[in-house]
């Protein structure tokens, strides 16, 4: 739906269920020997092909190893989304495996940050990151996927340990609690897809970036100024390549002004004598 070709990341068992999906929608999956390569390369792939590059990595120190690679997008402005993984949303907190405060730790690296909590934000926590990532000035966001929002409800009922037979108050609460969450986290998993819930769904809404236009008045001034320059310098960055202009019609238009410039702005310097 967003026009995603490439998935870059070194693989691990948080986002084993990212890869595998990837995969299945014909996404190819580059795996790197750095998380940090990760996020370069879908870096790369943003600023040459004008869409939004992706990288997944695993959680904590997998994520971690990547801030350089985000700072060095954001100061790019290139719009990427990175998938990280995460703790059980059960375990936050409690010292589990790779467990750390991610989403604080990126904040100030990141457009936006991220986490899905239930199965049935995915999707749209997915589109609110493409989005953000390409509106207004472009770049990295993060999106956190708890490793209990990736894998199969059986998967994750069997881990929780949920006891068909409970005897005393005590583990009647904890199946209660259990139970809640487990519905918490899969309600409403599948309402939004058109298929089978072992399948991604094909259609997807795709919102428009947000991108500033300028002013009517800042187009005039731009014009006065290439008007009286005798040698002027367009200097175009990265960001030409991005939507919702392709950079041929940028170049197209980029050509028109230079032409304009050379049949109209010239001649009448040299018919003053001012060139």
């Amino acid at each position: 739906a967003h026009d995603v070709r490439f998935l870059f990341t070194l693989c691990g068992g948080h986002i084993s269920p990212i890869l595998v999906a990837a995969e299945r929608q014909n996404i190819r999956v580059i795996d790197v020997r750095h998380e940090a390569s990760a996020v370069f390369a879908a870096d790369a792939v943003s600023r040459l092909s004008g869409t939004v590059g992706v990288a997944a990595v695993t959680a904590g120190p997998g994520l971690t190893n990547t801030v350089t690679a985000v700072k060095n997008a954001q100061m790019a402005e290139s719009p990427v989304v990175l998938l990280a993984g995460a703790a059980a949303g059960l375990l936050r907190g409690r010292g589990s495996l790779q467990d750390i405060d991610q989403l604080s730790l990126f904040r100030s690296l990141c457009k936006w940050s991220g986490r899905v909590n239930c199965v049935k934000d995915i999707v749209p926590m997915l589109c609110k990151a493409f989005y953000l990532a390409r509106s207004g000035t472009p770049g990295p966001v993060l999106v956190e996927f708890p490793i209990d929002t990736l894998y199969p409800y059986g998967l994750v009922r069997q881990h929780l340990r949920i006891s068909d037979n409970p005897q005393s108050w005590r583990q009647r609460f904890t199946n209660w609690y259990l139970r809640f969450y487990l519905f918490r986290l899969f309600a409403n998993g599948f309402r939004i897809q058109p298929c089978l819930p072992d399948q991604v769904p094909t259609q997807i809404p795709v919102a428009l970036p947000s991108i500033p236009w300028p002013s009517s008045k800042n187009i005039d001034q731009l014009v006065w100024l290439l008007s009286q320059a005798k040698r002027p310098v367009l200097v175009v960055s990265s960001q030409a390549l991005l939507p919702p202009v392709p950079a041929t019609q940028t170049a197209e238009h980029v050509k028109a002004s230079f032409n304009w410039f050379c049949h109209f702005v010239c001649p009448c310097w040299t018919a003053f004598g001012l060139d």
